[in-house]
């Protein structure tokens, strides 16, 4: 998956690359999103299945409670040690072909917000399902600088050159 991944980011910039994710995700019809709304329990659901149906490719999880608007939940999901950001060794790669699409498909397609928080310094990553992601220029991940481990790594200190 890391070699498709750094195949899909020759010749392409930032939008590029998370359009070409994008793209390859199914179009999800209308009426889906009216016969299920987003709820706590959808998104309660969505955590409990994500353990069972993506530990192949980012590894061990766990489900824990968090806050969305007030209401307790247990919709977030622990990434423990992300395998794809951990073996990829790249900020790149994380948010612009898993991040940002991720979060894209299921807010905007299956009308469940989702926000993905990698944290580059461990490479866990939480997902926090039923929580409005921040606009793309808002979102902090966006201004990670390269990772030392990336074999592409630029100027340390500096926003990572496949974040612009």
């Amino acid at each position: 998956m890391v070699e498709v991944s750094k195949a899909m980011m020759k010749s392409r910039n930032a939008t590029q690359q998370r359009d070409a994710v994008i793209s390859g995700f199914p179009a999800i019809p209308a009426w889906f999103r009216r016969l299920f709304p987003y709820s706590k329990w959808g998104a309660e659901a969505n955590a409990w299945i994500t353990p069972t149906f993506f530990a192949w490719l980012v590894g061990p999880m766990e489900i824990e409670e968090t806050e969305i608007a007030g209401v307790r939940q247990r919709s977030q999901v622990h990434i423990k040690r992300c395998r794809y950001l951990a073996e990829s060794g790249c900020a790149g790669m994380c948010v612009n072909l898993c991040k940002s699409p991720t979060q894209e498909f299921f807010t905007t397609q299956l009308g469940m917000p989702l926000t993905m928080q990698p944290n580059f310094q461990d490479y866990s990553c939480k997902m926090i399902f039923g929580q409005r992601p921040p606009a793309l220029q808002d979102d902090e991940a966006t201004t990670q600088s390269c990772l030392q481990e990336c074999s592409s790594a630029q100027v340390s200190g500096s926003t990572c050159h496949k974040l612009r």
